[in-house]
């Protein structure tokens, strides 16, 4: 059993993980979006008084150019922030579904043709599904195999799935 110290990291938040959220949260706000419009219509009404200079072009450019760069790594934190959430609670409920594959905890971790051969697996359980009447019914990844060979039989030349009767 894995134990989780409540002392170790008690909800305290760096300084960047701070900052990130709290600037992930500004910059997605209204106030954020109508700045940025502001910003870029006084640019505009400038434009006239530096005689629409190179400068002056360089300054937006530079500008959203910058902010673009950082907000990259803003919005990636955020998202990583998210997915690993996102994850952990997934895996709490395979992990408490007595009929879900443990399997499938932490998957993510696995490589590209792991996951291709999952893909491939749960396409044919979904086409096995689809000749079910039975639409409640629903098979772990470990017992779909077995729950498939009882309903189907494969025939060998086309690999279609026949109802047995």
């Amino acid at each position: 059993m894995i134990k989780i110290n409540p002392s170790e990291n008690s909800g305290e938040k760096n300084f960047f993980e701070r900052f990130s959220g709290w600037a992930t949260k500004s910059t997605g706000s209204s106030a954020a979006f109508i700045s940025a419009v502001a910003v870029v219509v006084i640019w505009a009404l400038t434009g006239p008084i530096f005689n629409y200079s190179e400068t002056w072009q360089l300054v937006i450019n530079t500008g959203t150019t910058i902010i673009t760069f950082l907000m990259v790594f803003l919005i990636q934190k955020s998202q990583n922030k998210d997915s690993k959430a996102i994850h952990l609670k997934l895996n709490e409920l395979l992990a408490a579904h007595e009929g879900a594959s443990n399997r499938m905890v932490d998957i993510e971790d696995i490589n590209e043709l792991e996951l291709d051969q999952l893909h491939k697996f749960y396409r044919k359980l979904a086409e096995l599904a689809k000749k079910d009447t039975d639409i409640l019914c629903s098979h772990s990844i470990d017992a779909a195999e077995e729950v498939a060979g009882r309903k189907y039989e494969v025939t060998s030349p086309t690999r279609k799935f026949r109802h047995k009767k």
